[in-house]
């Protein structure tokens, strides 16, 4: 009789593991970045933390997708670690879903949200597809966001991670990390640096605002433009300077 291939077996250890207990920024640390849009966060971290912009709000741009990230990355066509993360995820999480980019199939869809959202999940992120569009969108109050939509389901086998490091959108997601959302795309905060940044966008808001209104009334000068291009020995500087 012939057996099964070894190499098809599946064993513990990494690509097979759950992490139940992780460290999350203060509740009050995270739920204060709602004052703040992506491209002002972004900014702040030298641009290096913001996912490639094919990854999206499938459901109202206008709601903003925030919480300290619950990782899990699954088997392309798989999801049977998003199913387990519905009982590892802490009320108030962002369930990251790491599907190596693939297009084979789905890794959730309304069940699947309206359970998270039963949960207290903060809403999901997805580097693949979903499904069930119209009844996620149903939900009212529950973001997603992901890289598009299929009628596709997935397979539920295994195997998979929850709470380890992935990658989404390009960028390295670690359990804890805050996930913040908007119609501009999304960005990545570090658990470790998440207090010290919020000081910072805090710190900038005012001189910011004060820049934006007078921007709005029509008081502003590109004198810094052309400082810059003057540095950079540009031709033609002077008589753009003379123009009308």
């Amino acid at each position: 009789m012939v057996g099964k291939p070894k190499s098809a077996e599946m064993h513990p250890g990494p690509g097979l593991r759950i992490r139940c207990e992780i460290e999350r920024p203060d509740p009050l640390t995270v739920s204060a970045f709602h004052a703040f849009e992506t491209p002002a966060i972004s900014d702040e971290m030298n641009r290096l933390y913001t996912m490639e912009p094919r990854i999206g709000a499938l459901t109202d741009p206008h709601m903003k997708l925030l919480g300290p990230a619950c990782t899990v990355k699954v088997y392309p066509g798989d999801n049977l670690m998003v199913h387990k993360s519905l009982d590892i995820l802490e009320p108030g999480d962002v369930v990251v879903v790491d599907t190596s980019a693939s297009t084979m199939t789905a890794v959730l869809g309304d069940l699947v949200s309206t359970k998270a959202r039963h949960r207290g999940a903060a809403g999901f992120l997805v580097d693949g597809l979903i499904r069930d569009l119209p009844g996620i969108q149903a939900l009212g109050d529950f973001p997603v966001f992901a890289r598009g939509v299929t009628p596709i389901g997935p397979l539920h086998r295994g195997p998979g991670e929850i709470n380890y490091p992935i990658s989404a959108g390009g960028i390295v997601v670690n359990p804890g990390d805050v996930i913040v959302g908007d119609a501009n795309g999304v960005v990545v905060v570090p658990r470790d640096i998440s207090d010290e940044l919020l000081d910072r966008l805090t710190a900038k808001a005012a001189a910011e605002s004060d820049y934006t209104s007078a921007v709005a009334r029509g008081e502003f000068n590109n004198g810094w433009v052309d400082a810059l291009l003057h540095e950079r020995g540009v031709a033609g500087l002077e008589q753009s300077a003379e123009a009308p």
